[in-house]
């Protein structure tokens, strides 16, 4: 914002020249009245002096009538230079025939008896004008004269009515002497004037320097009220309008620092919210291009800084094909918007509100983007888990209903028959009921109330005992008759370190997991497998793992190994009796003792389950009371 005026634009300027240009103007308008009266009353006075004595006029009078020329024109002389002449006039008598008949001027009579040129003589003389005549006239070298005629007529006589005048009276006088007095006068009034205006300057600044001065401070405080400095305070001069001003000035001053503060603070609250949201928020004004955004939405948009500042939401959101702005504005509702890709997973969730004002217009939208990922993937599991166990319940439940009916039509008769029918609804009901036992455990778990009872055991006894067990069924399985189902043969091979591993665990939890991962290695192991247990420590654990030489997982298979009732072969699985539950308990089970469990596999060459525990070795008899 320029500030800068020039010297004439100022209200300071403007202010003297108005007030000089009025006393101009005023001075102007008194002058050429004043010196139009004055003039005028010293041309009424110049003209009232102009007359003569009636016996000057009486005694003309008769001598014109005389016979005797000549000793009338001697008298007429004789008359006239005895008059004194006003205002040094020229004065001439002309006869009624227009003949110059005297004149006071000494140097002209050689005037005397010619005919007058004179047209207003002549018009007094022929037209018989009583009244006479007075006129200003002006010569060529601009000099000003008075001139004045008037009749000369004879005395009445008794019985005589004749008014006919027997000549006339001519006097020329100049009037320098008036117009070099008003002009005088006119001088001392133009240097009055001057003087005056000059004073009137000097007031005129003062006055309007008295006027900008509190204008200026109050232009300059609301220029520093502009940049944000409330600081200055403008000066209160008086309790005028501009002292009223100034001090409004001054508590508009507070009170737009006041708002500016409770602004301020409500915009710095506001970005604190916004940066602490974990939901995404958007701010469009009303063409929907973005104004504000936070940092939870560059996130989830992989946008940089203040890149979305300008664009329109439709082209952020990527929803341009879909919806109009129109639409978000008419109808603002919920959209759920898909920004997965190969790396992660990102579902969001936008709603949408309006930014209106009182008067019900429209200023813009307000989007805030909630992360649903989770949700979305809880709510698909969840489905998947309603499916799997509804599918799970449902096979050994069709088989059972199957052998129910088929005993019920009489099969139950058949001795041969029957205890076969009867051994299958028995393990298909045992399996259910292991299921359910396995879907009770992980809920618990996923409550938070499953119950460790931790010890301190012996971790190469504990799992010798499990694979004491195994080798048992092997023992079991080669003493069967030939009549029976021969089962599958394999080996176990154990690589334990000598020294004792001392780790504080639940017996039965951690005895179910090592249960779990030695049937699945016995299951997708081939005949004649070899099934290697490892038993180490390092620092801070100890490392159990247990290898098969089965066909291995896929790699894509990997990453859900531990998930509930995923099955990398679900017709084997379930033909073996596998719930799809017993990883996903042991992961469970491993990470409540506060250690870690994963696969390592590959296709055709077996897979390798790992086990870590925390551990701290023990130094000496761990039950010598002395240590």
């Amino acid at each position: 914002m320029n500030t800068k005026l020039r010297w004439y634009q100022s209200i300071h300027y403007k202010i003297a020249l108005v007030f000089a240009l009025m006393l101009i103007v005023t001075l102007e308008i008194v002058g050429a009245i004043f010196v139009q009266q004055l003039e005028r009353q010293n041309i009424n006075t110049f003209k009232s002096q102009m007359t003569l004595p009636p016996y000057v006029s009486t005694s003309l009078a008769d001598q014109l009538v005389r016979s005797n020329s000549g000793a009338a024109n001697k008298r007429i002389r004789i008359i006239l230079q005895d008059v004194n002449a006003p205002n040094n006039a020229q004065i001439e008598v002309i006869d009624s025939k227009g003949t110059i008949r005297g004149t006071n001027e000494i140097n002209d009579q050689s005037v005397v008896g010619q005919k007058t040129t004179d047209s207003g003589i002549k018009s007094v003389i022929y037209n018989t004008r009583s009244a006479g005549i007075d006129r200003t006239t002006v010569d060529s070298g601009d000099n000003h004269y008075y001139m004045t005629v008037k009749p000369i007529i004879r005395s009445q006589t008794a019985g005589s009515n004749n008014n006919t005048p027997v000549g006339v009276i001519y006097m020329r006088a100049s009037l320098d002497s008036v117009y070099s007095n008003i002009n005088t006068i006119t001088l001392i009034y133009v240097f009055a004037a001057l003087i005056a205006i000059v004073l009137g300057l000097m007031l005129a600044i003062v006055i309007s320097r008295a006027i900008t001065r509190p204008i200026d401070e109050m232009k300059k405080q609301t220029l520093r009220i502009a940049r944000g400095d409330y600081s200055g305070q403008v000066h209160v001069y008086g309790n005028d309008e501009l002292g009223q001003l100034a001090g409004a000035v001054n508590n508009l001053s507070v009170r737009v620092e006041e708002a500016q503060e409770s602004t301020e603070s409500e915009r710095r609250r506001l970005d604190s919210v916004m940066s602490h949201m974990t939901d995404g928020v958007l701010a469009t004004d009303r063409r929907g291009n973005v104004i504000t955004i936070n940092e939870m939405a560059n996130d989830f948009l992989d946008l940089e800084n203040d890149d979305a500042v300008g664009k329109s939401i439709l082209d952020i959101l990527d929803i341009r094909k879909e919806y109009s702005l129109r639409d978000l504005l008419e109808n603002p509702d919920e959209i759920i918007l898909d920004f997965s890709t190969d790396e992660h997973d990102l579902i969001l969730q936008a709603y949408f509100s309006l930014i209106q004002r009182e008067s019900g217009f429209i200023s813009g939208l307000v989007c805030v983007l909630h992360d649903v990922t989770e949700q979305q993937k809880i709510d698909q599991d969840r489905k998947q888990f309603v499916s799997n166990v509804s599918h799970e319940l449902r096979t050994p439940l069709t088989s059972v209903r199957s052998y129910v009916e088929a005993l019920s039509d009489g099969a139950w008769k058949d001795p041969k028959i029957a205890p076969k029918f009867l051994k299958v609804t028995q393990e298909e009901t045992d399996r259910m009921i292991r299921m359910i036992n396995d879907l009770l455990t992980l809920s618990r778990m996923d409550s938070g109330t499953q119950k460790m009872n931790l010890e301190l055991v012996n971790l190469n006894e504990l799992f010798n005992y499990v694979l004491d067990r195994f080798d048992m069924i092997i023992t079991s399985n080669e003493k069967k008759s030939d009549e029976e189902e021969p089962e599958k043969n394999y080996s176990i091979k154990r690589n334990f370190t000598k020294r004792d591993l001392w780790v504080e665990i639940d017996t039965d939890r951690f005895t179910q997991v090592l249960d779990n991962i030695m049937n699945n290695a016995i299951k997708y192991s081939p005949d004649g497998g070899v099934i290697t247990c490892r038993l180490v420590e390092t620092h801070n654990n100890v490392i159990i793992s247990i290898s098969d030489q089965g066909l291995g997982i896929p790699r894509a298979d990997q990453t859900h190994i531990f998930d509930r009732f995923y099955r990398v072969n679900k017709a084997r699985a379930r033909a073996q009796g596998g719930t799809g539950l017993g990883l996903a308990i042991s992961r469970e089970t491993v990470q409540m003792l506060g250690g870690r469990i994963w696969v390592d596999s590959h296709e055709g060459r077996g897979s390798t389950f790992y086990i870590t525990l925390p551990y701290e070795p023990y130094e000496g008899d761990l039950w010598d009371e002395s240590n």
